[in-house]
């Protein structure tokens, strides 16, 4: 069984689809997080080659050890993440008259 469940994500709020959305948008943001520490933790390495730390103990658990996805479920199921649904602009469609 999955844990969270999806009715536990989604708070009876929203569907599936827009959970997977915000899942990935936030796995997204998970892995931009990974990368910028890797980065940082390599530049601190660069200019010693005998660095007191690997570069893997420079870099957060949980995003070394677990997958993106997975921590943007724990993040959204924590309240890290919070999903929210954009309305959409109500607008009137453009009539021929508009368009002259």
């Amino acid at each position: 069984m999955l844990y969270p469940t999806i009715n536990e994500l989604t708070k009876g709020q929203f569907n599936r689809y827009e959970l997977s959305l915000a899942t990935a948008k936030c796995a997204r943001i998970v892995t931009d997080e990974y990368v910028q520490q890797r980065e940082d933790a390599e530049h601190a390495t660069a200019g010693g080659k005998d660095s007191d730390h690997p570069i893997n103990t420079m870099i957060d658990k949980d995003l070394r050890d677990d997958k993106a996805v997975k921590t943007a479920i724990k993040r959204i199921h924590e309240g890290d993440y919070v999903i929210v649904r954009r309305e959409a602009e109500e607008t009137a469609p453009e009539t021929a008259e508009d368009c002259e």
